[in-house]
């Protein structure tokens, strides 16, 4: 789903609950959210999307690998990385 497709989708069902909802305002938001949970992440917190899931950055430690064509040992370097926990209604609307 593209972006554009996800904003009509989004528009088309919230004007349903609010009648004269622009797309624009739809758009505003859907980028609040997007900045809202950037810094949360970046300041170590968590992000709740109800009905959908959780994120969340989990570090991962230095650790040491193995190049699978040379067979040859290599250090993987400590990173952040995102993590999304899926909700339970999703997982069950998905089984």
């Amino acid at each position: 789903m593209t972006k554009k497709e996800l904003l009509e989708a989004i528009h088309r069902i919230a004007e349903l609950e609010c009648p004269g909802l622009s797309k624009k305002a739809v758009e505003v938001t859907l980028k609040a959210l997007g900045d809202v949970s950037t810094a949360t992440l970046k300041g170590g917190g968590e992000v709740v999307l109800p009905e959908l899931g959780k994120l969340a950055v989990k570090h991962r430690n230095a650790r040491m690998g193995r190049n699978p064509s040379t067979g040859e040992s290599i250090e993987i370097p400590a990173k952040s990385a995102l993590k999304f926990t899926p909700a339970k209604v999703l997982k069950d609307a998905l089984a």
